[in-house]
């Protein structure tokens, strides 16, 4: 494995680990745990940017892991064990991602972890963003004949909210736009949202709806109008998590994804155009790339019918994701 420095972000040092199998290099960064680049056969198969200066001013979250909450919490407001707490307000009134500096824009401690992996550490001090309490983070990344695994896991010492989403924006073809992707996604329901796309606290069934994927469906078909999805799909409770969860072809290509969380947020790039080039010199508008986003449901901190994404000393966070691209 090669480790290299990438640059420089407030006198810290970026540093880039590559893993290498096969027809597949994967280069994650310390900054945020961003997968920065992903090649199948030398082809690009997330969004990432050549160099590291545009990632902290001009990065929709490319790659990174979001948390200590990913998603939205309306007002950026919970009440734990009877303490309200004030989060930070970064998607105003709301809380995303773990706020304005949430865990994927940190520079965190990075190390090798065998031949083909890499270990990533970080220390979210007590009132980070508003959070309680303090949480040792690692983030495991590992290429596997082919099959990026990635185990995530925050160890707090008193009670507190943790959702990780792993958050690459995938591109099978390598170029343009994502609305030709077959997707198949194993849930059966979906929570529909209101204003700052927070959930209304209904759960839906996916029939007849665009959120339905339960056979594979191009995006273009689901969304005619290119409305764009951006929506927690619930997975089905007590699926098979030996079976991928999620399915996305397109250009002769197969990603196949494996998650033990709850739900999935899908995000098809509606609002992408970021105004620098992207990787090889792309220039990603709308649609460019989706994302799979693994994770607790949104705002569960919020709503006490969803499944809880509360952590203990006794009960640590754990979450285990696997993804795999490879030619049909």
């Amino acid at each position: 494995m090669n480790v290299t420095t990438f640059g420089r972000h407030e006198g810290q040092e970026i540093r880039e680990a590559v893993l290498e199998d096969g027809p597949t290099r994967i280069a994650v960064l310390n900054y945020g745990c961003v997968i920065r680049d992903w090649r199948l056969d030398g082809v690009p198969m997330v969004l990432g940017f050549d160099r590291f200066e545009p990632y902290p001013d001009h990065s929709p979250s490319f790659g990174i892991v979001a948390g200590r909450v990913a998603n939205r919490i309306a007002g950026g407001r919970f009440t734990l064990d009877g303490v309200a707490h004030q989060l930070s307000q970064n998607a105003a009134p709301n809380h995303l991602h773990g706020g304005h500096v949430g865990l994927g824009r940190r520079v965190w401690e990075m190390a090798p972890h065998g031949a083909k992996a890499v270990q990533l550490t970080y220390r979210s001090p007590e009132g980070e963003e508003g959070y309680p309490g303090a949480v040792d983070f690692t983030v495991t990344f590992q290429l596997r004949d082919g099959r990026l695994i990635c185990d995530m896991a925050g160890r707090p010492d008193r009670p507190t909210p943790i959702n990780l989403a792993q958050h690459n924006y995938y591109n099978l073809a390598g170029a343009g736009d994502i609305r030709d992707h077959y997707v198949r996604i194993d849930a059966d329901r979906y929570l529909p949202v209101g204003a700052g796309l927070i959930p209304t606290g209904e759960i839906m069934a996916v029939n007849g709806t665009m959120f339905d994927f339960r056979t594979s469906r191009d995006i273009a078909a689901a969304d005619p109008d290119a409305t764009g999805h951006d929506h927690n799909l619930c997975l089905v409770a007590g699926r098979d998590s030996a079976q991928p969860a999620a399915e996305l072809t397109a250009a002769g290509r197969r990603l196949r994804l494996w998650t033990d969380q709850p739900g999935l947020q899908l995000y098809t790039g509606s609002k992408l155009g970021p105004p620098v080039p992207g990787l090889d010199g792309q220039r990603y508008g709308r649609f460019a790339g989706l994302c799979l986003e693994a994770q607790g449901w949104p705002d569960a901190v919020n709503r006490p019918g969803f499944p809880s994404i509360i952590a203990t000393p006794d009960a640590p966070y754990r979450q285990r994701l696997e993804v795999e691209i490879a030619a049909l």
